[in-house]
């Protein structure tokens, strides 16, 4: 029976997410070529198609349906067991903060393999509605960092990805055909309501506002439930909603950005294990570090943050939690 290497089905395991050789190839540091060859070659040895290439990008077969269950539990128990055995010198606490649309879907996989990776870290989460108010938490030193969506315009923090509001709606509802237009919004302060109500205003476009909540999930409730129509970032569709592209005005631009108390910097004279070999989890979006060039050290006591030490960018833990937002 032939045995499937772990790194095939990484790459398998990343295109199957991203349904596109190009953006598998960007997330794996690989040219797209290198990418179809490792699939070309798990596909000859599971011996059956995973994966009909198209013009568009990618589909999964029924069998590739089926292996990547398989897949990705084989890779989290690998992640597993060679976790408690890499990076055992990188502790401390990580304090972050961000948004729910973040923490239940770009954060996901991150978070996942940092826990893994970095077994002797402490990861806090603190998800809120209010970028502001994250922003000012990392300020007033109560959180290291901040995931959060902001203006384009805007200033502070490091810009990881622009993207931009969209109205949504239920695929199952036209709603956004009703007058005045009912609206599915977060509380009143948010730059997805104000931004809606100011273009819908600047427009002479009647609207109401049918429903509130303080929570991404209750907003999108309701958008699925055909209460009104929703303002969302276009990176965080979900499927059975529909992005509604005519009739109604165009929304602002915006940021996904990562804010730190100081401007994160990568780990120095940190010990690794004597092999000098450094643990690259593939769900990463880049290698937390460089490989080490220097003769492997003696291993030391794992670095810790002392009880009256607060975190900052500086630690190592921090650091290369930044690195893998970046």
């Amino acid at each position: 029976m032939p045995e499937l290497p772990i790194g095939l089905l990484r790459t398998f395991v990343i295109t199957a997410q991203t349904l596109n050789l190009t953006a598998a190839a960007s997330q794996l540091h690989r040219a797209p070529s290198t990418i179809s060859m490792q699939l070309n070659r798990l596909e000859s040895l599971v011996d059956t198609q995973l994966l009909v290439r198209g013009q568009y990008g990618v589909r999964l077969t029924p069998a590739g349906e089926q292996l990547i269950t398989h897949a990705h539990q084989l890779l989290n128990l690998h992640d597993r067991i060679l976790g408690p055995f890499h990076n055992v010198d990188i502790a401390g606490k990580v304090r972050l903060g961000t948004h729910d649309q973040y923490a239940t879907r770009t954060l996901t996989p991150i978070l996942e393999a940092f826990v893994l990776s970095y077994p002797q870290t402490q990861l806090e989460v603190t998800c809120d509605h209010r970028p502001q108010h994250l922003a000012s938490l990392v300020n007033e030193g109560q959180l290291d960092l901040a995931l959060v969506g902001m203006p384009a315009q805007s200033e502070g923090g490091q810009r990881l990805q622009p993207d931009e509001l969209v109205w949504i709606r239920s695929e199952r509802h036209d709603v956004h055909k009703r007058d005045p237009l009912p609206l599915a919004v977060f509380v009143e302060g948010r730059f997805h309501r104000d931004s809606a109500s100011l273009a819908l205003q600047q427009t002479d476009k009647a609207y109401r506002i049918a429903f509130i909540s303080q929570s991404r999930a209750g907003v999108l409730a309701a958008v699925r439930a055909g209460i009104g129509i929703g303002v969302i970032p276009r990176s965080t569709l979900e499927p059975g909603m529909i992005i509604v592209e005519t009739d109604l005005p165009p929304l602002p631009k915006t940021d996904t950005r990562s804010s730190s108390q100081s401007s994160p910097t990568r780990p120095r004279n940190v010990s690794r294990k004597p092999s000098g070999k450094v643990h690259n989890s593939r769900h990463l979006a880049k290698p937390p570090y460089p490989k080490q060039t220097q003769p492997p050290r003696k291993a030391e006591r794992p670095r810790r943050l002392s009880d009256n030490t607060q975190p900052t960018a500086n630690h190592p833990s921090l650091a290369v939690f930044c690195a893998v937002l970046r």
